[in-house]
């Protein structure tokens, strides 16, 4: 009988599927190694193919659509609930095979190449700058055993380096001295190296119009431009602008019961490194309309940071930030500032 609908437990070597005809029975349970699972699937009939979202689910998605294939990728934490007894790998492809046929279930948008390309970038560049963090925070841990402080910042480190390593009389031994040495010097290589992957997201931001109109956005700048483009493309998997707030955490976590709303604080849930992106752009805007006072077009935020604490300010204006991101991605549109009076 035809496969109408094929759930796949996606793994390193082992790939576990699930698939029931058009009324629902089980006609299909098979375990494949990774060598036999790909020349297995495409040559089923084209059918609803559904996977959880993880690293490989990307390409396997865009490799079976290319056979006529539909395929919809689930967030791991909506599979869940459909689990029956005991975790399996056979029990979770039964799960997915039947989440994916729900009518209000949410998907996850297929990432192209080119998407998780710069994706890749910018986790290569967040590792760089956590190691060159860690070195920094070694070497001064290591100065301060000899009674040598630096200023916070990594201008000040940079600066002060080399003065404390031409001065004999500071009472450092030759292995310390050649330590410190070989750690600037590896800070200061993840320095070039974070240089070169923003290099590289710069001439690829420079060539897509969405990245444009997000950088208009005035707290949005190459880095979360090219990080929102890259992580949801056209953003039209989400229904609306709150959805979108909701997705990346900013909004509140609700446990409501008995006709009573209780609000907390933000869930916190999707990705964080999108989410951190936004908060210190907002941030950065909150701290010159302290300084500066407020325009008309950020007359919205004086008047909240008038009423509210400040940093509760600041992930507000994050959120609008992504309301306003959604907007301009879902409908094609520019960022159109309110005309000064």
């Amino acid at each position: 009988m035809k496969v109408s609908t094929l759930g796949i437990d996606l793994a390193k070597n082992v790939f576990q599927l699930h698939g029931v005809d058009h009324e629902g029975h089980t006609i299909l349970r098979k375990k494949l190694t990774r060598a036999k699972f790909v020349q297995f699937v495409i040559q089923l009939e084209p059918c609803l193919i559904g996977m959880e979202a993880c690293s490989s689910s990307h390409y396997f998605a865009r490799l079976f659509t290319r056979y006529g294939h539909e395929v919809k990728l689930i967030p791991p934490q909506y599979v869940k609930p459909y689990v029956k007894t005991n975790k399996t790998d056979a029990a979770d492809a039964e799960a997915i095979c039947e989440a994916v046929t729900r009518p209000n279930m949410r998907f996850v948008q297929i990432k192209t190449e080119e998407q998780q390309a710069v994706l890749a970038l910018h986790t290569e560049r967040g590792i760089l700058i956590r190691e060159r963090i860690a070195c920094a925070n070694s070497l001064r841990a290591t100065l301060a055993e000899f009674g040598i402080t630096i200023a916070a910042g990594q201008s000040h480190l940079t600066r002060e380096l080399p003065a404390i390593l031409e001065d004999g009389e500071n009472g450092l031994s030759p292995f310390v001295r050649t330590s410190i040495y070989r750690q600037s010097k590896h800070i200061r290589e993840l320095e070039e190296q974070v240089k070169q992957v923003e290099e590289a997201l710069a001439s690829w931001y420079r060539t897509q119009e969405a990245c444009q109109r997000m950088a208009k956005i005035p707290r949005v700048g190459m880095l979360t431009a090219t990080y929102v483009v890259a992580a949801v493309g056209n953003a039209r998997q989400f229904s609306t602008a709150k959805q979108f707030a909701s997705w990346l955490g900013l909004t509140p976590k609700e446990h409501s019961s008995g006709g009573k709303q209780q609000l907390g604080g933000i869930s916190k849930r999707g990705d964080g490194y999108f989410r951190y992106l936004l908060v210190h752009g907002a941030r950065a805007l909150t701290a010159w309309v302290n300084r500066n006072g407020a325009v008309e077009e950020n007359s919205w935020l004086q008047g909240l940071l008038e009423r509210k604490h400040y940093n509760v300010a600041v992930v507000a204006m994050a959120a609008k930030t992504a309301r306003i991101m959604w907007s301009i991605l879902s409908h094609n549109t520019e960022y159109q500032p309110r005309q000064l009076a």
